[in-house]
């Protein structure tokens, strides 16, 4: 029975692996030292239009945090020739969506348009490097969005602060111990030529990838571009290098929060390496072993069997630099934390001492092959993926090569890294309490 059944999984894993698609693209560069990636694909009319920066919050200045994320939201007030406030409205003219976001080491514009449109957010997203609006007026309008948006998913958020309390104790040096948010003061405290200068120290063409996915023609594509990018010349700065290197934590850091929430968590934060290396992807598969889905290890155990939790997951954050993996669970109503700790220690023991089953490790894999397969379905997620991986790694074709490096992981290496990485004297533990209690 159970040779049927592994056969059954190597056969679901080979079906899957064959619907991957391959991702054809060309990309070039600017004079201006812009880099370009182009995907064709007529199977819908929609056209992806992207450009993601080298600039998050990992290069910020230690008393002006905050400012990769506010710019984020600034950049779209508009530019000398686009009236303040009508950004958005082009765009849902026109039928397309846009967004953005911001994470420790990048920013990232979209628009999703149809592809009669590529031209329109082509000339949007080049007014955003050439001419954005800066003004004292824009960035009070921003101050006061971005506070309430702390105020919404952080202050008034239970467990909110989970990721501040978390960064600021798992790092001394690095400025990934500050979150992307940043503190509200420092966007308070910031004059306007701050602003302006960090607008034009990052969002210069050699900092920046334009990637452009769907039904477009890659001929008269790379004229519009040449048209709305080529002009623009190159940052006459430098940016400057993050080269802050974090020293190993030394010892368990453990700490206790009290906040308004109404059940306890237990929150565990290990030091990893940088995305891209070995290890990141065998502990990447770690984490599914423990935590994704139902039949994973913790939830078996603390969710179903015991039901010390109504939550419990790993999570490892990618990172351009050595970063961190969360452990999270949430109590059930009268279990404490240290009860819950100690479940989840208890399973993460089990994986250093034995390696997992056949059975478990070819079902991770068909997991991991089912993600690939999941960001394939959307153009702009094809966009953001070619730009993050030349952002980087230098290498936009690990679109199509990456899944490689996930299927060398051996059962052996997911029991290696447990060990390694998943230790006491590696870790901070926070537990989170109610405050009626503190």
């Amino acid at each position: 029975m159970k040779n049927i059944l592994l056969m059954g999984l190597v056969g679901a894993a080979s079906i899957v692996q064959a619907q991957q698609p391959k991702i054809d693209f060309v990309e070039y560069d600017l004079k201006n030292g812009m880099h370009v990636i182009l995907h064709e694909d007529h199977s819908t009319p929609i056209v992806g239009v992207s450009v993601m920066y080298h600039v998050g919050a990992k290069n910020e200045k230690s008393d002006r945090t905050g400012f990769a994320h506010f710019f984020e939201h600034l950049l779209f007030e508009g530019s000398d020739n686009i009236e303040r406030g009508t950004f958005f409205k082009y765009i849902e003219n026109a039928g397309g969506k846009n967004n953005a976001n911001t994470t420790n080491d990048r920013t990232f514009y979209y628009e999703i348009l149809p592809s009669n449109q590529l031209e329109l957010g082509l000339w949007l997203e080049s007014e955003r490097l050439l001419h954005a609006k800066i003004d004292q007026d824009g960035v009070d309008t921003q101050n006061e969005v971005v506070k309430e948006e702390k105020r919404l998913r952080i202050d008034n958020q239970p467990y909110g602060s989970l990721l501040a309390e978390s960064a600021k104790r798992a790092y001394k040096v690095h400025p990934y111990q500050y979150t992307t948010i940043g503190e509200m003061e420092h966007l308070d405290a910031a004059t306007l030529d701050e602003f302006i200068d960090f607008y034009h120290t990052y969002y210069i063409p050699q900092n920046a990838v334009l990637s452009i996915a769907g039904d477009i023609n890659i001929a008269e594509t790379k004229k519009m571009i040449e048209l709305y990018f080529g002009p623009i010349p190159r940052g006459k700065k430098e940016v400057p290098a993050v080269t802050a290197v974090e020293p190993p934590l030394g010892g368990e850091v453990r700490d206790t929060i009290y906040d308004n929430i109404q059940l306890p968590a237990v929150v565990q934060v290990y030091r990893i390496p940088e995305q891209g290396t070995a290890d990141f992807y065998a502990l990447e598969m770690l984490s599914k072993v423990v935590s994704d889905g139902e039949s994973s290890r913790l939830n078996k155990k603390s969710v179903a069997e015991t039901q010390s939790a109504m939550f419990v997951g790993s999570f490892p954050f990618p990172s351009e630099d050595p970063g961190i993996s969360f452990v999270f669970g949430i109590a059930n109503a009268g279990v404490d934390a240290a009860t819950l700790e100690e479940e989840i220690n208890g399973e993460f023991d089990k994986v250093k001492k034995e390696l997992i089953s056949e059975t478990e490790f070819e079902k991770i894999r068909n997991m991991v092959e089912n993600d690939f397969v999941y960001n394939f379905n959307s153009i702009i997620g094809i966009a953001e993926n070619l730009a993050n991986y030349h952002m980087y790694f230098g290498d936009a074709n690990l679109i199509n090569t990456e899944l490689e490096k996930y299927m060398k992981v051996t059962r052996e290496d997911i029991k290696r890294v447990a060990n390694k990485y998943m230790v006491k004297d590696n870790r901070v533990v926070l537990y989170y309490l109610p405050k009626e209690g503190e």
